[in-house]
């Protein structure tokens, strides 16, 4: 028994100097070189943080672009998904719902010309970006609340469109876009 307990009593030890010591400090490192320090990218606004712009955010006026719905109801502590398949008749109702929703919102749209990203929530439940689809279909919608010419907002989303670097789908961050609607009169 001797044999086996030291062993096990240094493999303890050095399992508690590595994981809270070692480790914790190699992480605390990469945070520290990362953007922002590893304190999230905050968007600021007249100097006060209005969001992350990383971290998805309802958007419910129609002068706004609408972002993913969220499984986590935009929360991050609880950041998930809804683990529900595309057969289940719950998961069903919600997209159904949310495509209705849309439709009230958004006149002049088919049902097939929504993106599946405006109805449907990522796997975080928390993505900050639509497709640039999501953002033309809702140009008119925008332009009509904000009484400023479609070619306008077509012209802003165009401005605001990022290129993923894994996979090269083009996005826009929704919090980013919906900031420089706010000051559309500002922009010549």
């Amino acid at each position: 028994m001797k044999q086996h307990l030291l062993p096990a009593i240094k493999l303890t030890l050095v399992c508690l100097v590595f994981f809270c010591g070692v480790y914790t400090l190699l992480i605390l490192g990469i945070a520290q070189a990362a953007p922002n320090k590893g304190e999230g990218q905050t968007v600021s606004v007249n100097q006060k943080v209005v969001g992350y712009a990383l971290e998805g955010q309802s958007f419910t006026a129609d002068k706004y672009f609408n972002g993913r719905p969220s499984a986590a109801g935009y929360n991050a502590a609880a950041s998930s998904g809804s683990n529900k398949g595309p057969s289940n008749p719950e998961y069903l109702k919600t997209v159904s719902d949310r495509i209705d929703t849309f439709l009230v919102h958004n006149p002049g749209i088919t049902k097939e010309q929504i993106p599946s990203d405006l109805v449907t929530a990522s796997g975080s439940g928390l993505d900050p970006d639509i497709s640039l689809q999501g953002a033309m279909v809702q140009a008119a919608r925008i332009a009509q609340a904000r009484h400023v010419a479609k070619e306008k907002i077509i012209s802003l989303i165009q401005s605001n469109t990022e290129r993923s670097v894994l996979n090269g789908i083009e996005k826009i961050n929704v919090l980013k876009i919906n900031i420089q609607l706010d000051h559309l009169n500002d922009i010549k």
